[in-house]
């Protein structure tokens, strides 16, 4: 029989990367919360890879912490090893990564929930969802339990209709052996939501004990641990191993061989897949004339001795996924724990939200992470983030909460979503962003730590600190602009070990320093009033100085782009109505509902000439 149980301002179904951070930041900002799970032990699961960070994904983590989340805090207390990728690179695109101990960081991400002021973690299955009286949304538990809201996220990660596929076995589930939320699926179908299918996979993990580590290439973290949190709290030192094999001509014959049995060449699976991260029979199909390919043989935690093979995942039947994975050297003789497996599920088209993710025609209705068409633990957690805080502030009253895709990755993934849409899963990368060299992981929190404060995430603690590093960085480069090397024997000779030409008369540091071939480092001997500050204070100032005139560049367009985002549109236009603008524009404007000229400039299927018409009309008036 039904009962009322509860009602909350908001209540979010799932208690993923997604969930989590919309949960914290909208408690945080006063709102009485509800985080819904199928199941408190799996809170912050890392289903598939045991790891945080990575190519842009790492700028995305140390985004959400400027801003205020938790997922940079728990990585940093639960790294195996850290490294910062790309280094051969330009700036731009060094991104830090975590190997994880995936158990511990559930634990702790459950017990920061469990004791969070205004928030209730619960246990339970929601079925069923729809609007109420009082414009309260009402949610159905398994148990016949009642919840009110006046806002909802969804949050559902892989679960909503989750299907598994293995060979010919097709089973309705979750990740890691959990069951699916069907019955949610079926209801957000009948309230009219643009449901559609996406596939993702995982691959085989096996047992360490087994495994024949002098055939594989050990592969550490860095010297130096790195910190995801700008909050310099607690960070976990440890450097376990990960180890580095390749595929071969054998492996590829056996999948080839048995490739009719794959579910994703067969026919059974319906939903697309993600693009950037294929099963290894896709490999092999995609790159035909190709043995050899990368795998990663990756940790899981401490105190288990599970590894996770990352690059072989696949959904070909159990025994077909034994042979194949015995091929490659190391693994001969491997114990597999948990077998890979595709599974398909349902999401929305990010479309239908509006950048503050909230659906357009469903007020009050958020959807955050994977459900919203993206992959990966990141581009959930800032999308959470983005979901919480929007939905606390339509509670509160106050204004709506947009990044834009020039001041953070977070704004760009949302634009991205909201006005491109994805025909895949959606994965963050540096080339997705126009503006990447002055969106760097470095200086996140110079971006967005006081955006975070006035929205009441960062504490004043927190905050005197992040002031007091712009001070001396602003000191720092005063100082290198004013200091004066002069030219001698010692440091000429240095120049020209540097393959730069030597000095004749005196320099200022900050034109050394504009160098490409010097750096602090080598200064060192002749910087003789350089004061005593962090590592990371150099290093803003250096790429400040390195890069200036590429930055200056950027800033101009962003200047631009605002400027076209100040020239706001009405969700509400008739663009039917508006005489110039082509067919295909009509119907791209009319579905995304642009909130502003900038907005609309980047649909899909709308061209510059579409735009002037638009910015002719705005010149008449007000477009309502």
């Amino acid at each position: 029989m039904e009962y009322f149980a509860k009602e909350y301002e908001i209540i979010v179904i799932g208690a993923g990367h997604a969930g989590i951070e919309a949960g914290l930041a909208a408690a945080r900002l006063g709102c009485s919360v509800a985080v819904f799970t199928l199941n408190l032990d799996w809170v912050g699961n890392l289903a598939c890879n045991p790891s945080i960070g990575g190519t842009s994904k790492g700028h995305l983590v140390r985004e959400i912490d400027a801003l205020g989340g938790e997922m940079a805090k728990v990585a940093d207390k639960n790294t195996l090893q850290t490294r910062m990728l790309n280094l051969g690179k330009g700036p731009a695109v060094h991104s830090p990564r975590a190997q994880i101990d995936r158990m511990t960081y559930c634990i702790d991400m459950k017990y920061i929930l469990e004791r969070q002021e205004n928030l209730d973690l619960i246990q339970a299955e929601i079925i069923d969802l729809h609007k109420g009286k009082e414009s309260l949304w009402r949610l159905k538990t398994r148990f016949e339990a009642i919840y009110s809201a006046k806002c909802v996220i969804l949050a559902t990660g892989t679960f909503l209709g989750g299907r598994i596929y293995v060979g010919d076995v097709v089973l309705e589930g979750g990740p890691d052996g959990m069951f699916p939320a069907n019955d949610l699926a079926k209801s957000l179908r009948k309230m009219g939501l643009p449901i559609r299918r996406f596939k993702t996979g995982t691959p085989a993990r096996v047992n360490r004990l087994s495994l024949d580590k002098e055939k594989m290439e050990a592969q550490h973290g860095d010297n130096q641990a790195i910190r995801f949190s700008f909050s310099h709290e607690p960070l976990s030192k440890k450097d376990i191993p990960c180890y580095i094999t390749y595929t071969n001509r054998e492996t590829r014959d056996i999948i080839s061989s048995n490739m009719h049995l794959s579910p994703l060449y067969s026919g059974k699976i319906e939903g697309t897949g993600t693009r950037y991260c294929p099963s290894i029979e896709d490999k092999f199909v995609r790159f035909a004339d190709k043995d050899k390919h990368q795998v990663f043989v990756e940790p899981c935690g401490l105190e288990t001795e599970e590894m996770y093979l990352q690059g072989l995942s696949s959904s070909l039947p159990q025994d077909v996924q034994e042979k194949f994975i015995k091929t490659v050297p190391g693994l001969e003789k491997c114990r597999i724990m948990r077998t890979g497996y595709a599974i398909e599920y349902d999401c929305v088209d990010p479309i239908a939200l509006r950048p503050t993710l909230e659906f357009q025609d469903f007020e009050g209705l958020f959807g955050a992470g994977q459900f919203n068409g993206s992959s990966g633990y990141e581009e959930a957690a800032a999308q959470g983030f983005v979901a919480g805080v929007n939905a606390a502030h339509k509670v509160k009253g106050k204004a709506e909460f947009i990044l834009d895709r020039a001041g953070s990755y977070i704004g760009t993934l949302i634009d991205d979503l909201v006005t491109k849409g994805c025909q895949d899963p959606y994965r963050m990368m540096t080339s997705r962003s126009e503006y990447r060299l002055v969106l760097r992981q470095d200086n996140a929190d110079r971006r967005l730590t006081h955006i975070g404060y006035q929205l009441g995430l960062i504490d004043d603690d927190r905050h005197e600190v992040f002031k007091k590093k712009l001070k001396n960085i602003e000191e720092e480069h005063k100082r290198v602009q004013s200091t004066v090397l002069a030219p001698s024997q010692e440091l000429n000779a240095l120049l020209v070990s540097c393959e730069t030409s030597p000095l004749a008369s005196g320099t200022r540091l900050s034109d050394l320093l504009k160098r490409p071939q010097l750096n602090y480092e080598a200064l060192t001997p002749f910087d003789k009033t350089r004061p005593d500050l962090d590592q990371e204070i150099f290093e803003q100032v250096e790429i400040d100085i390195k890069y200036e005139g590429y930055i200056k560049r950027q800033q101009a367009q962003i200047e631009e782009m605002r400027r076209l985002e100040k020239k706001p549109l009405s969700p509400d236009l008739d663009y039917a109505a508006i005489s110039g603008l082509r067919l295909e524009a009509r119907e791209k404007l009319a579905k995304v509902r642009p909130l502003n000229i900038g907005q609309a400039s980047r649909i899909s299927g709308v061209s510059p000439a579409d735009i002037s018409v638009l910015l002719i009309r705005l010149e008449k008036g007000p477009v309502e």
